[in-house]
């Protein structure tokens, strides 16, 4: 199967005050973590959507280079994220291939996820789910792996809310697959979050 992957790091972080996907994050940054993750899953290229901080885009070209992955990082310029969580991610689904059998959706504040989740996940899709999340504690977490299937209402969202009234959607072609620990739930919102 052909897999790709979007981290979503368009937003300003108003809630955190500004520059969160720049906070430090153990020996490096928080983009940092969500970046490792996607080069981490069976993927050919990962796109980094960005918007509101040029300064993330920097910082992915500098993680990317220091990992050997810079062959394997685009850049994507969502130009309408201040139209909220699903602009992003329709100026990520753009530059998806054409030939693309699955496509990852990361968070780029969700810095713990379980670098070897991905792998069962795709392995799931490959096995006919039409979307795939992992699942903590009865929790549905990030990311979510959609099918092609599933690309042209992904281009049809609107608003701040993601994916998720589709997901909810999907009854029994959703499957969830469980996490070896709280990663897909762990994300950053505001400093206090970090400690």
């Amino acid at each position: 199967m052909k897999l790709e992957a979007i981290v979503l790091a368009a937003g300003a972080g108003t809630r955190y005050g500004g520059g969160k996907l720049l906070a430090p994050w153990r020996n490096s940054v928080l983009i940092d973590g969500a970046l490792a993750a996607a080069f981490a899953a069976p993927v050919h290229c990962v796109h980094l959507v960005w918007g509101a901080d040029h300064a993330v885009a920097d910082a992915a070209l500098a993680i990317a280079a220091r990992s050997s992955d810079r062959d394997r990082l685009n850049l994507v310029y969502a130009d309408r994220h201040a139209d909220g969580l699903s602009a992003s991610l329709i100026a990520g689904m753009g530059v998806v291939a054409a030939d693309a059998d699955g496509v990852f959706v990361f968070l780029g504040d969700m810095p713990r996820v379980p670098h070897g989740l991905t792998q069962t996940m795709a392995k799931v899709l490959e096995n006919g789910a039409v979307a795939v999340t992992p699942d903590f504690s009865g929790r549905r977490g990030h990311p979510v792996l959609f099918s092609r299937a599933l690309f042209s209402k992904l281009d049809a969202l609107s608003g701040d809310h993601g994916a998720g009234a589709l997901l909810q959607g999907l009854g029994e072609t959703l499957v969830r697959v469980p996490s070896p620990d709280d990663g897909v739930l762990f994300d950053v919102d505001r400093h206090e979050d970090l400690l």
